[in-house]
């Protein structure tokens, strides 16, 4: 949702010339440092989160960017809009119908029951029946745990003249793009009509760690040298809390475990799984060679001769 007088690229910390490129890799650095699940008890970081999010949204789309850039944060306001019908336009005109009063046309003393009446053989019409109250639409982005196990959201809508704000239950699962109808909760029905609905457009926030894939959920977790080499257990984070992983000894990098059950929650089927990725982090001093020692090149040199067949092989 929006948050007004505020310049989306001045949240993203980017200039107005910025590279696509360029603003995601803004809006990712962001997303990461001001994300929920890493600040649950901040509200000022979620309102962050939230406003780098609605940046993002906008200024990642071409189209919608470049009304931002013409009328800024109101564009979508200027798309709309528009005057209704006028005379000599597709408008009802009682002059160009029956005359204009004290100028040669038409006159009619009576009034516009009488006229219905002569132009229905007499007959007056009824009450007009009540009608249904338009459809309302919105847009709300929740955050990715939200998606993945459910929960509770709020919304502002603009409704019958006034600002309101509306709970929903957001079903585990849900996929950025997915549209939820509300029943009866759209503008009020004329007359006594009934009520029209409230059609939500639901996309989920990015998370910095997992990666969703249907109903699996990818993570790439670090392991040193040792831990791939020899066996470990390793702590990990799931969406139903924190499971310890077995690493089998003789792991190499990119090398993937499953986790049963850890995955997207299922609304009415099986939940999904957790694939993680392991990927070796060697120490950092390896990379600058005055801090290889003789005892650390024996070592690597140790290990390298425990290579007893090619690692690769070429194809031409």
């Amino acid at each position: 949702m929006k948050t007004m007088a505020q310049d989306y690229y001045a949240l993203l910390g980017v200039k107005k010339t910025a590279s696509a490129e360029e603003i995601q890799k803004a809006y990712r650095a962001l997303a990461r440092k001001y994300h929920p699940d890493l600040n649950p008890d901040d509200k000022a970081a979620q309102q962050k989160f939230k406003d780098i999010q609605n940046a993002y949204d906008v200024l990642s789309e071409p189209e919608k960017r470049k009304m931002y850039d013409q009328f800024g944060p109101d564009y979508d306001r200027m798309a709309g809009g528009g005057a209704g019908p006028h005379p000599g336009q597709g408008g009802f005109n009682y002059e160009e119908i029956f005359g204009k009063a004290g100028s040669g046309g038409f006159r009619f003393d009576g009034d516009f029951g009488d006229i219905f009446r002569q132009m229905g053989g007499g007959r007056s019409r009824g009450p007009a029946p009540p009608t249904a109250g338009a459809d309302l639409t919105a847009e709300l982005t929740v955050p990715f745990a939200t998606a993945v196990l459910g929960g509770q959201a709020a919304i502002n809508v603009q409704r019958n003249g006034k600002n309101e704000s509306i709970e929903l239950k957001i079903p585990a699962g849900i996929e950025s793009g997915k549209k939820m109808r509300l029943r009866g909760q759209g503008e009020a029905g004329p007359r006594g009509g009934q009520p029209g609905d409230l059609i939500v457009a639901v996309h989920v926030a990015s998370h910095p760690f997992f990666r969703r894939s249907g109903k699996n959920l990818e993570l790439r977790l670090p392991v040193t040298l040792a831990e791939a080499a020899l066996g470990a257990s390793v702590d990990i984070p799931t969406p139903g809390g924190t499971v310890t992983l077995k690493i089998p000894p003789g792991s190499s990098g990119g090398k993937r475990l499953r986790v049963k059950g850890q995955g997207v929650r299922g609304a009415g089927s099986a939940d999904g799984d957790l694939y993680v990725e392991l990927q070796i982090k060697l120490p950092q001093q390896l990379a600058q060679a005055e801090d290889i020692d003789d005892h650390v090149k024996e070592a690597v040199q140790s290990i390298e001769s425990l290579y007893t067949s090619p690692i690769r092989e070429i194809i031409w």
